[in-house]
């Protein structure tokens, strides 16, 4: 497996360089990736971990879900929806310290196949299907884990996994407000 030295989805070179080298890190962006923008959504982690300490799954799970919710809330929140996204958080850790053994590279290194890729990533709480076949872009073309029958599950349309740059976060970006803007008028229409 290789590693980026950065995913540039936040502007800042320190939350971009720990999505890139702590794989909880990048698993939480994508859980926080929701009714935010993707800055936001993905500078949550280092954050986090500035205000519990830790970025480690155990001890995130095991936090009292009150002083999680806390951390969650102080201003600027983590989030839009704080209480919602702690939440979502202490599950997905939980679930990494318990069926990965705190490892959360292991939901994809062990993977069998893409079709088991793209299973063990949707069953994480916060990744659901556009995310889990984003992440599976990602994790191919950033990281090489290409477990047989990968394409058959990585989207063919853009995503964050085709993001190398600032200006191509832009582009993804207004792309995205584009088909939701056209989406918008259809439903309108």
């Amino acid at each position: 497996m290789t590693r980026p030295a950065s995913l540039p989805f936040t502007g800042d070179a320190e939350a971009d360089a720990l999505l890139a080298a702590d794989p909880l890190a990048l698993l939480v962006g994508f859980a926080l990736d929701q009714q935010v923008t993707v800055q936001k959504a993905f500078a949550g982690p280092l954050e986090l971990r500035r205000r519990v300490g830790t970025l480690d799954p155990a001890a995130i799970a095991a936090m009292d879900p009150e002083a999680l919710d806390a951390a969650f809330r102080v201003r600027p929140a983590l989030h839009r929806f704080p209480g919602a996204m702690a939440t979502r958080v202490r599950a997905l850790c939980a679930v990494v310290a318990g069926e990965y053994g705190g490892d959360a590279s292991r939901a994809w290194s062990e993977a069998r196949d893409g079709a088991d890729l793209e299973a063990r990533l949707r069953a994480l709480p916060g990744i659901g299907d556009m995310k889990s076949r984003t992440l599976v872009g990602l994790l191919a073309k950033r990281f090489g884990v290409r477990p047989p029958g990968w394409e058959a599950v990585a989207p063919s349309y853009p995503t964050l996994a085709d993001v190398d740059s600032a200006e191509a976060l832009a582009r993804y970006q207004e792309q995205k407000r584009a088909w939701k803007a056209s989406r918008r008028a259809a439903e309108g229409a």
